[in-house]
């Protein structure tokens, strides 16, 4: 298999420590939307990061839909989520609250880096980064530690997604994400990043100009 994308995209580096967690080897090719929009139109026509192509060439678009589908073959013991009903009900909410921070810094990152400076729209970019905020705040003080953890050093599928959308933020909107406080949230991205998995699929780190394509 091969998964094509940019590691500054959070969704690529979701399903890339996702994949590995759940035991699926694969290769990444690290080709940009934009600098390499003709190559990997070759692979994928709409362009689209993260794209995994499978052992029968079909191609799986989506963070979701990519993990999604690995999660329904994988070994139950290998599962990024919790077994039992609440739990999983607990871990969905936290999930759906992460990636709405995740959806909202990727829309403020194109509004300021990706349209011109005069026709940036103000009153959208505030409105995207409060919501940005709210949703950083309910996941500073809401999630339990069984709401992030399966087990010491192993996330669940929430954990492992804040920790990766935590670190686009802090390096995508430096700004929001100080303004907003966090304590909790910086301590659990300490520790998510400590981990090998996040280690062996590092945010790539690049200056906000340069980024590749964030996309779902």
């Amino acid at each position: 298999m091969r998964l094509i994308g940019m590691l500054d995209s959070p969704y690529v580096r979701r399903v890339a420590i996702s994949l590995s967690e759940l035991g699926h080897d694969f290769e990444h090719e690290a080709i940009s939307v934009f600098s390499g929009f003709g190559e990997f139109g070759r692979i994928n026509p709409v362009v689209r990061a993260p794209t995994l192509v499978m052992d029968d060439d079909a191609v799986l678009m989506d963070s979701s839909i990519i993990i999604e589908q690995f999660e329904s073959f994988s070994p139950v013991e290998r599962s990024l989520w919790p077994r039992d009903k609440v739990g999983r009900s607990r871990c969905a909410a936290v999930l759906g609250l992460a990636l709405a921070a995740c959806d909202k810094a990727v829309q403020l990152v194109y509004e300021r880096e990706l349209r011109p400076p005069n026709k940036q729209h103000g009153a959208w970019a505030e409105r995207v980064s409060r919501q940005v905020m709210a949703a950083c705040r309910l996941l500073n003080e809401q999630p339990e530690e069984k709401d992030l953890w399966l087990a010491r050093g192993r996330p669940t599928q929430a954990g492992l997604t804040l920790g990766v959308a935590c670190t686009f933020m802090h390096h995508l909107i430096p700004d929001v994400w100080a303004e907003a406080g966090l304590p909790n949230l910086r301590r659990f991205q300490e520790d998510a990043e400590a981990l090998p998995i996040f280690r062996r699929w590092p945010h790539s780190g690049v200056e906000p100009a340069q980024q590749d394509s964030p996309e779902r």
